[in-house]
């Protein structure tokens, strides 16, 4: 006797438990579907302002607050993918890309500035992040540090200079809270323990931004040994208290065109017999 499913059985269709048994659990994305190089937004309505930058695209999956695009980027081989709010459902996405072939990731969205000399519309390009949120946790130690790739900040920051968009570069504090986490008020005036503090003392570090996603990819793409890096655009600032929302279409201009340079680079990494793009290296 033996307890297997007989094969023409029920039970022996039944899918599985594990996502890891099948691509794209939650993103729904297949390898067939997706540039090696993928921008994550946070907001899906935002896929189709990204899109209508590139030369041509279409969306290759759709499921939860994940919207998958594909297309090209003054002719190199784009994605985007938008995560939702926050770092655990963009953890997801970056687990789920990575299982199929993607390997640079650059997260696009907005933030609320600490720098008094920010303006809103400038753009923030992530160098490291303090990992106030805590889905990194999950991942690795505390003190394991959320560092942007070297060469997604080089093609960023070329990028934006090249667009001449404003831009500021720095270390960006993320959050897994809105309110409460960002130093905000909750409801009916609740403070949380600290709060009041929380924005000065990021100040006084010199940490540029406040967002609720860029820490964790950061985090996740340097434990696989990918790519990743942030761009968000000031719709805040903290200090001054000014808002608007302006500069989205910047971010999304600026990291596209930095997809588009990593792909030169490569090409110069691999004329050179080089590992690693550095500033030696024409692009």
């Amino acid at each position: 006797m033996t307890d297997e499913p007989d094969a023409d059985s029920p039970a022996a269709d039944a899918e599985s438990e594990d996502p890891n048994d099948g691509a794209g659990y939650h993103v729904e994305a297949a390898p067939e579907d997706v540039a090696n190089a993928v921008l994550l937004p946070g907001n899906p309505e935002r896929v189709d302002k990204i899109t209508a930058l590139w030369d041509e695209s279409e969306e290759v999956a759709r499921h939860r607050e994940y919207r998958t695009a594909t297309g090209s980027y003054d002719g190199a081989p784009i994605s985007v993918t938008s995560t939702g709010i926050g770092s655990p459902s963009a953890a997801i996405a970056v687990e789920e890309l990575a299982r199929v072939g993607v390997d640079t990731f650059i997260r696009v969205g907005s933030c609320g500035a600490i720098q008094p000399e920010m303006d809103v519309g400038d753009l923030v390009i992530t160098t490291g992040g303090v990992r106030q949120e805590g889905t990194s946790d999950e991942y690795v130690r505390e003190d394991y540090p959320a560092t942007a790739d070297g060469e997604v900040v080089s093609a960023l920051v070329a990028a934006a200079e090249r667009l001449g968009h404003d831009y500021h570069t720095g270390v960006t504090m993320s959050a897994d809270s809105f309110y409460a986490g960002q130093g905000r008020a909750g409801f009916e005036g609740f403070e949380a323990a600290g709060s009041d503090e929380l924005v000065a003392e990021l100040q006084n570090a010199n940490v540029k931004n406040i967002e609720m996603e860029a820490s964790a990819i950061l985090t996740i793409a340097n434990v696989y040994g990918l790519r990743a890096g942030a761009v968000c655009s000031v719709y805040a600032n903290r200090i001054t208290g000014e808002f608007r929302t302006e500069g989205e279409s910047r971010a999304a201009e600026t990291a596209s065109l930095a997809v588009k340079l990593l792909a030169r680079m490569d090409e110069v990494k691999r004329e050179a017999g080089a590992d690693r793009w550095h500033a030696g290296l024409s692009l």
